[in-house]
């Protein structure tokens, strides 16, 4: 159902608006928010166990030669949240402007990033091999030569090599989600043909900001700040780190290449409200109060199912398929990080909810209870 009330824009301070106002059950949202607050991620907040272990190298079941941490850690805060309607906050929890580490989140913010890229001209087809643009060692071949962007985004490209020091072969066999079974992660398989097989492999969506990295020649920390978060007004509290080993030169300048996630420690590093006005940038199809910043055709394109995982699309998770929430608007979506970080957009309502460190067995109920605490 489309929203009833007018849309507003975020300011700062944030517009906020009666839950009741906003069509909202005020009880049964304060049920919601309460949940969030009350299940708090299992990961210590150090992001290390007591003895030593990094959370993320538990979390996947990692071992072997590319587990070290080439990036920075850095201790998280505790559960933080909000929730817009209708582009005004109706509900927040915990500190909203604490720039944590967000995991996972960062690949769909580096789907935007490929989109500014195809807006520019600099990707024109992504059905184009990423060699035809981005001459590269690490691209030849028969089998990776055939890769093409719309393969990176839709993480089926089955690229094989090693990227600053960490082969794609650390994620074979990886699982997420409820019920993962990674006891079998690390071993080498056969590659498929690049677009016929689904795999969540951060080798390969760093792979993907790499070539983007050289499609723009700066860096993509600037690239996002100037054309995305700037303009919406975010913070500028934000980071986007890269590994130790992650620089590179390009036309002369010494450049950091950034990961999509916190795998091997750095990625981005932002805040809830942050993470807010990106959601509702998305979810109002790329428009920021009157000013184009994404292409309608891009939002479409990043939010269609893909062929190898029909509850994906590139770089964004979908409600769709077999995994598909019928509490939940099929038209909904989600960016995901570890630990459990989360933003979720439902656009048929105009509604953004951002979660920061809520334990990932609690999240189908935390949207449950928003979902039910709506009336309209």
């Amino acid at each position: 159902m489309a929203s009833s009330t007018t849309p507003s824009w975020p300011a700062d301070p944030w517009e906020t608006v009666d839950p009741g106002e906003a069509g909202f059950d005020p009880a049964r949202l304060a049920e919601a928010v309460a949940y969030a607050a009350a299940n708090e991620s299992a990961w210590p907040r150090s992001l290390f166990y007591p003895d030593g272990r990094y959370v993320g190298i538990v979390e996947w079941n990692e071992t072997g030669p590319w587990s070290d941490i080439v990036g920075p850690v850095r201790p998280r805060g505790g559960p933080a949240g909000v929730i817009l309607k209708d582009g005004r906050r109706v509900a927040a929890w915990g500190d909203t402007g604490r720039p944590d580490m967000t995991f996972s989140i960062a690949k769909s913010y580096l789907a935007v990033l490929a989109g500014l890229a195809h807006d520019d001209g600099l990707i024109p087809d992504v059905d184009a091999p990423v060699r035809d643009s981005v001459p590269d060692p690490c691209l030849e071949g028969p089998h990776n030569g055939a890769i093409t962007w719309r393969h990176l985004l839709q993480q089926s490209s089955e690229w094989q090599g090693t990227l600053f020091g960490k082969s794609d072969q650390v994620d074979h066999f990886r699982q997420i989600g409820p019920g993962a079974d990674n006891s079998r992660k690390g071993q080498r398989r056969a590659p498929n043909p690049p677009g016929t097989y689904y795999e969540y492999n951060d080798v390969r969506v760093n792979l993907l900001s790499y070539c983007l990295m050289r499609r723009f020649g700066r860096p993509l920390p600037e690239v996002l700040r100037e054309r995305i978060l700037d303009p919406i007004g975010a913070s500028r509290d934000w980071a986007w780190h890269g590994y130790d080993t992650s620089w590179v030169t390009v036309d002369g300048a010494r450049i950091q290449s950034v990961p999509g996630g916190g795998h091997w420690g750095g990625g981005l590093f932002i805040g809830a409200d942050d993470h807010a006005r990106f959601g509702l940038l998305i979810n109002r199809g790329g428009a920021w109060n009157g000013r184009r910043l994404l292409s309608e055709r891009w939002i479409r394109a990043m939010l269609t199912p893909s062929p190898t995982l029909d509850s994906y699309g590139y770089l964004w998770w979908l409600n769709r398929g077999a995994t598909a929430k019928p509490h939940l608007p099929a038209t909904s979506f989600s960016a995901l990080g570890a630990g459990n970080n989360v933003i979720w957009c439902d656009p048929d309502r105009d509604l953004v909810a951002v979660l920061r460190w809520i334990d990932k067995s609690a999240l189908d109920g935390f949207l449950l209870r928003l979902a039910a605490a709506l009336r309209v």
